[in-house]
């Protein structure tokens, strides 16, 4: 007859394997879309990233604790998150660096969305609309930033990587 003791380690050894697969496998995203509003002939930029993730850059690169989203968070938050922005995201249109105003952030569950608008385009004149992308590929060598572009009937998205940061769409 087999004993308890040996049923159990039986039963530990069978499940072990199992347990391997348990642990959450934590994946690094972000997902920006770019819209074009004819009323207000501007591009507007959203950019939705994990909160955990968008803390720990802001440490590492600028040693702030931000908490953001808690009733704590650092009164510099805004200053440097769009200090990261404007190091991280850039905007070309017809290969010129197009200048954008940082708007501000808001928080949607475990996420923050940022929110970015490049004033004053005439889509009659723009060729070509470029997002450089490496928000947060400096911390994470996983990072994927998803990017996409919503430009009257056009819609095309990208999916970014710390090897290859920038996605292009042709007017």
């Amino acid at each position: 007859m087999v004993s308890m003791k040996h049923l159990k380690k039986g039963l530990l050894i069978l499940m072990l394997p199992l347990f391997a697969f348990v642990t959450a496998h934590k994946f690094y995203l972000s997902v920006t879309n770019v819209n074009y509003s004819k009323e207000d002939r501007a591009l507007q930029v959203t950019s939705r990233i994990f909160i955990d993730d968008f803390e720990k850059v802001l440490f590492e690169r600028y040693g702030i604790e931000a908490k953001l989203a808690t009733s704590n968070e650092s009164k510099v938050a805004d200053e440097y998150i769009e200090k990261y922005f404007r190091t991280k995201l850039v905007v070309e249109i017809n290969g010129e660096n197009a200048p954008y105003t940082y708007i501000g952030k808001r928080y949607d569950n475990d996420v923050v969305i940022c929110y970015i608008e490049v004033p004053n385009v005439d889509l009659a004149q723009t060729k070509s609309i470029q997002i450089e992308n490496e928000l947060l590929t400096d911390l994470f060598d996983e990072q994927q930033n998803i990017v996409h572009f919503r430009i009257g009937d056009l819609k095309k998205s990208f999916v970014l990587i710390k090897s290859d940061t920038k996605g292009m769409l042709n007017l």
